[in-house]
């Protein structure tokens, strides 16, 4: 629930449950005084009854000593007052004061004749008021007075207990409310406070933030993506520092031979006096194959450094197909032709590709001369293009075309299989990586160690996938995917 309706919804209980305790402990003592109050008006009727024989006594009304009386004032008790009076009104005795004859009024006459046979119920007293005759002759009237001390002991001792309840109501509806807040609020903002501070300060402690469907839970599960992604682009810094260290490192190394053969060769050239032009030839073209080396050096770093940046997109366009594989698989026979290497090229392609034709040319371009490099004279290399919905060549090696036929589901693949050396398993799970060479290249300045790396690249950025197979005693094939459009 969202913080805004749960504090409306907590502010009505608040102010609703108390008037809800109270009122429920309002009927409850209304309730028991109900019972209280029948009790004690059974109670007062049967005092009256008691005392109705001896009150009705024609003896008593008549006016006269105060001694006459005494029999009255040995049967009342503390809480009890009995008055007397006359049929004209007159106040003959009240056993609270024991006192006489009063000065007579009207006013007092029409006050005694007032609820007569009634038993009439105030907050502190019951009072009851009964006419007597004497052979049917009115001749008196007496007046009983009970005090309600056990009903008074009682309120008193109710008003504590509903007070004390409501204290309680009121603590407990406060504890609850805190307990409420502390869970809802304090305890999520400080375990949130808590892991920003570890988070800012670098520190791995990891708490599991609450799940909560509010704006505080909507608030950590921002906080854990963003925490997230600002962990992920540090490993990706982190990543590509690496990466640029490695690169110098294998640059630097990569460079050095090349760079001290030129120099020894120009140490040659420059100091003999006695080269002749063949060697003096000789001498220039390995300057210049050196020279080509590095420039190819040179321009793969700048190729690959413009691949990751992210800021660097390819465009592309729609192609044929056909026309398209026929120009990218096409001249490569004459370079193989002068290494001595049989070339078999296959084009079976009918749909329509969306590719960067630069990108892709050197896509091939670098697997190719990947292919002639560890081929040996009198070898074979096989070159293909393959829809989808065509068969694989039969030229596959037996080893891969499991693999294959589940890996090119759904898209056109580019095939170079060579016969030659296997690549090992550990080199194949690095062979992309910048700058990873199999050990026989490393350092003969045949290739700069981007080549594979652009290639993945390359495909990453086209929406499709690259991979390398290699067995022993057949050789290496690798396989490029491409959406179909």
């Amino acid at each position: 629930m969202k913080i805004k309706p749960w504090l409306m919804i907590s502010y009505l209980v608040v102010m609703i449950l108390p008037i809800i305790v109270l009122y429920f402990f309002y009927i409850s003592l209304l309730h028991f005084d109900e019972k209280r109050d029948f009790k004690e008006y059974m109670e007062a009727m049967d005092k009256v009854t008691k005392l109705d024989s001896i009150l009705s006594n024609p003896s008593y009304y008549q006016a006269q000593d105060v001694e006459n009386y005494r029999e009255l004032q040995d049967i009342v008790d503390s809480s009890m007052n009995i008055k007397l009076y006359r049929d004209d009104g007159l106040k003959l005795y009240s056993t609270i004061d024991n006192t006489g004859v009063e000065i007579y009024s009207v006013h007092q006459r029409n006050f005694t004749y007032q609820d007569l046979n009634v038993l009439k119920k105030d907050y502190r007293t019951y009072t009851y008021k009964k006419p007597v005759f004497n052979e049917d002759n009115l001749i008196g009237i007496y007046e009983i007075t009970m005090t309600r001390d056990i009903w008074l002991e009682g309120v008193q001792n109710r008003t504590l207990i509903l007070g004390g309840c409501l204290v309680i109501t009121f603590m407990v509806i406060y504890g609850c409310v805190i307990i409420l807040l502390n869970r809802k609020l304090n305890r999520p903002l400080h375990l949130l406070k808590e892991e920003m501070n570890a988070f800012a300060k670098g520190k791995s402690r990891r708490i599991k933030l609450p799940q909560t469907k509010d704006e505080i839970g909507e608030l950590m599960a921002h906080f854990s993506k963003m925490r997230e992604e600002i962990e992920a682009k540090n490993k990706e810094i982190k990543k590509q520092q690496q990466e640029k260290e490695y690169i110098i490192a294998a640059l630097s190394h990569d460079l050095k031979t090349p760079l001290t053969a030129i120099r020894a060769y120009f140490e040659v050239i420059s100091r003999s006096q006695e080269l002749s032009d063949q060697e003096m030839e000789v001498y220039r073209s390995i300057i210049f194959e050196k020279l080509d080396y590095m420039k190819e050096m040179v321009d793969d770093l700048n190729v690959f450094t413009k691949l990751k940046s992210t800021a660097k997109k390819i465009e592309f366009v729609d192609v044929d197909g056909e026309e398209f594989f026929d120009m990218l698989l096409g001249g490569y026979e004459g370079t193989c032709r002068e290494r001595g290497i049989n070339l078999t090229v296959e084009q079976n392609v009918s749909a329509h590709i969306s590719v960067n034709v630069k990108q892709m040319i050197r896509v091939v371009d670098n697997l190719m001369s990947n292919a002639i490099r560890y081929t040996d004279k009198g070898k074979n290399i096989w070159l293909a293009a393959i829809s989808q919905s065509n068969p694989l060549p039969t030229w596959i090696f037996a080893p891969f075309i499991w693999e294959l036929e589940s890996w090119r589901k759904n898209g056109t693949i580019i095939l170079i299989q060579n016969e030659g050396k296997e690549i090992s398993k550990k080199d194949l799970d690095n062979v992309f990586e910048p700058f990873v060479q199999l050990e026989e290249a490393r350092g003969q300045g045949g290739t700069s160690g981007l080549g594979l790396s652009i290639a993945k690249m390359i495909m990453e950025q086209h929406g499709g996938k690259i991979k390398l197979w290699s067995h022993p005693n057949y050789g290496t094939l690798a396989a490029c995917w491409l959406k179909e459009g």
